[in-house]
């Protein structure tokens, strides 16, 4: 595959080429990977980026005997995108500040996509609130779209831990949104 070429051409010689072709090559994912989190375009350009050079600064730890670099990449996104919500700097905004931030296609229909972007909210929400290794198995599971045997593998913990804290976490989201409902 093309991708470890140029990951080799990094390693060994910095290639700005290689290193260009790589980022190209998975840029469109991440960004809708983080963009899935934060529905805000700037943030998620920031974001992303930070992602790309911190892949380039660890680069040279990338082992290809010891896993796929598209899941080490989306760890590194998963635990930058935890960081930053667990962040000091990071205070609960609205994700979706005003209506000129809602890009809408013209084949939804509105009412339906404000109503996902309220629940994704939600959702995002509640995951900054909990513990790093139940939002890197949230995260990967609903934004990433991962199965739970690649999260496992990812995270290096047993496809059980990974179902169980999912199912758990679900569950108490499920709680959540019902009072959310009623009280609503």
């Amino acid at each position: 595959m093309m991708e470890y070429a140029w990951i080799r051409q990094i390693q060994k010689k910095g290639d700005a080429r290689a290193a260009n072709e790589l980022i190209s090559f998975y840029y469109q994912r991440i960004y809708s990977f983080v963009y899935k989190q934060t529905f805000n375009k700037e943030l998620s350009l920031d974001l992303t980026q930070e992602i790309f050079i911190g892949m380039l600064q660890s680069i040279h730890g990338f082992d290809v005997d010891r896993g796929s670099f598209k899941s080490w990449l989306y760890r590194i996104a998963t635990n930058h995108v935890v960081d930053y919500f667990r962040s000091r700097s990071y205070r609960y905004e609205r994700i979706v500040d005003s209506m000129e931030e809602v890009d809408v296609p013209q084949e939804h229909d509105f009412t339906l996509e404000l109503e996902y972007r309220d629940v994704i909210e939600k959702v995002s929400a509640f995951m900054n609130e909990l513990d790093a290794f139940s939002q890197q198995v949230m995260r990967l599971k609903l934004f990433a779209e991962y199965t739970f045997q690649e999260i496992a593998s990812l995270l290096d913990r047993p496809e059980s831990s990974v179902k169980t804290r999912y199912y758990h976490v679900m569950k108490k989201l499920k709680e959540r949104m019902e009072v959310e409902r009623v009280e609503g």
